[in-house]
């Protein structure tokens, strides 16, 4: 565990109010949320999108994104930013924002199908009709292409791309047919209670980087202006009122209430991952985490020095154990570029980086 002070999430600044999307759009992608209310909608290409893209032809999934709140809310959500900026971490490119799921059945029946549990003979069967259903759709698609004009010739090849996407999946699926997996049930759906919901997420996700079916995950526990109560922690108030705490003793005892209670279940996922042989030692030794907020003090809407930790083994370079202080002003995006770099995946530029870190390694 390293924990990191001073990093500024920059593009996260806001002057006309919009400061809750800018700060959930920046955390990820270090570039700025555009002001709009729907046509238009612009920031960058986030962190696991482009470590996705490098890992996608390896494994069934790019990547995995998952939450758990709802996100029912379309239109303008705050000061003429649209909801799709509240509503995800995770941007395939500059314009396309990517939807985060939070019912477990859905996560599981995108790992798995529809089969109702991961055991080998439900998969196979699965993965036969699954075949069967392509292989028809593309001999239609094909005839149905010497009978239209260019435009539609286009969107049919589109549709075929993803076709050959899917085809692909199956194709790794059926390579890793034999790999004993443990036998998991298909979840019902939402817990009713937001522990239950998050352990079961965080099981989905360990499940998933053990069957190397993905990654890349992202998991957004809570997210900007977030009306969640906790009443099994004794906190019956709405979250981001709670968080607008006047530096009210009460209110920022229940706050820290709910952030102990957030930090627990991520150090069960980590209990999770190392109990969890992988090679020559655990999924934990062989898995890279970045934790944090993009937002230091809620109450004044400051993303300057924004809480930030990375959970790594010494394999990707990184000594834990520490707490490391960057000089004020580096910006948040350099830690991702680094981060990226750490995993094998090498680009020049990341959102507003200027650099990569130093003093993850030990002094």
């Amino acid at each position: 565990v390293l924990v990191l002070s001073g990093l500024d999430s920059k593009e996260a600044d806001a002057h006309d109010g919009g400061v809750h999307p800018r700060c959930q759009t920046a955390w990820l992608t270090g570039a700025k949320a555009f002001p709009t209310e729907g046509v238009g909608i612009r920031a960058g290409i986030s962190m696991d999108q482009i470590a996705a893209v490098q890992f996608a032809n390896q494994t069934q999934l790019a990547s995995l994104e998952i939450a758990l709140e709802t996100f029912e809310l379309a239109g303008a959500c705050n000061f003429g930013y649209s909801c799709a900026y509240n509503n995800t971490l995770c941007w395939r490119n500059a314009t396309t924002p990517l939807p985060m799921e939070v019912n477990p059945r859905v996560v599981f029946e995108r790992m798995f199908g529809t089969a109702d549990s991961t055991d080998q003979s439900a998969r196979v069967a699965y993965i036969k009709k699954r075949r069967s259903i392509l292989d028809a759709m593309t001999d239609r698609a094909a005839a149905l292409n010497v009978q239209i004009g260019p435009d539609d010739r286009a969107k049919v090849e589109q549709y075929l791309e993803a076709v050959r996407d899917i085809e692909r999946r199956i194709q790794k699926a059926e390579e890793q047919i034999d790999q004993e997996l443990p036998v998991v049930d298909q979840p019902v759906g939402v817990p009713a209670s937001f522990e239950e919901h998050a352990k079961l997420m965080f099981d989905l996700l360990t499940l998933a980087y053990q069957t190397d079916l993905t990654r890349v995950g992202t998991f957004m526990v809570g997210k900007e202006q977030s009306n969640r109560a906790f009443p099994e922690i004794g906190v019956v108030e709405p979250h981001h009122p709670l968080s607008h705490h006047q530096n009210n003793p009460e209110k920022l005892a229940k706050q820290a209430k709910v952030n102990a209670l957030h930090m627990q279940l991520f150090v069960q996922f980590l209990q999770k991952l190392q109990s969890t042989p992988d090679g020559d030692g655990s999924l934990l030794d062989h898995t890279l985490l970045l934790y944090g907020s993009g937002m230091s003090d809620s109450n004044l809407h400051l993303m300057w020095d924004v809480p930030t930790m990375v959970v790594g083994d010494k394999t990707f370079g990184i000594t834990g154990g520490r707490h490391v202080r960057y000089p004020e002003g580096t910006p948040l995006a350099n830690l991702q570029l680094t981060l990226l770099d750490k995993v094998g995946v090498h680009v020049d530029q990341f959102g507003d980086s200027t650099g990569e870190l130093n003093l993850l390694y030990d002094l």
